[in-house]
């Protein structure tokens, strides 16, 4: 049986007429404005807040590890730290690697957007911005988890119980899927 090839997205494309004066733009050309649906990489909505946009950006992450192990390097890791203004290669990355998530996510870690490099940073930000959560909410998928001024990762999803699982970055020199507990952490930063 012959095999075909699957039919491509359709895209639509919605033109009207508006007048300047109604809407104060031209898009398109003079009273035209032509809008063109795009396929959407996330067609469901499911990846609707910031932080679960941050929680797609670092679970395409997991698996990605040290270069050499131990060095607190790497390709990938080195992209991480772009995120992070006077980022310094060879030191911890956690903090670089939910900044990096969050700014992927189209809501960068900081006030101007500059990420920070240190958990206690992230934590102050949260602090300043009302994003922080205390020890004991339950959190949601996508918020910030931290463990003191030591560690930070994404929280993935919550159980009834309490139990959490996490995507970490620089666990185990790598980024990984781990078993938490909300108990584990000292609080959380909600990113939308």
């Amino acid at each position: 049986m012959p095999v075909s090839a699957p039919a491509a997205t359709p895209v639509t494309t919605i033109s009207d007429t508006i007048s300047p004066e109604e809407t104060g733009l031209v898009l398109g050309g003079p009273g035209t404005r032509t809008l063109q649906a795009v396929p959407s990489s996330d067609p469901y909505g499911l990846a609707s807040t910031a932080g679960e946009r941050a929680l797609r950006a670092a679970q395409a992450e997991i698996g990605v590890r040290e270069d050499p192990p131990g060095s607190n390097n790497g390709t990938r890791i080195a992209e991480y730290r772009t995120a992070t203004a006077g980022s310094a290669p060879g030191v911890p990355w956690c903090a670089y690697f939910v900044s990096w998530a969050a700014r992927n996510a189209g809501t960068p870690v900081g006030e101007q957007g500059q990420g920070y490099g240190a958990v206690a940073q992230i934590a102050s930000w949260g602090q300043r911005t009302g994003r922080l959560l205390p020890a004991g909410t339950t959190p949601a998928p996508g918020d910030l988890i931290l463990f003191g001024s030591r560690h930070i990762g994404i929280v993935e999803s919550v159980a009834p119980d309490g139990r959490l699982t996490t995507v970490e970055g620089n666990h185990q020199n790598s980024v990984q899927r781990v078993g938490r507990t909300i108990g584990d952490a000292t609080g959380f930063v909600r990113l939308s």
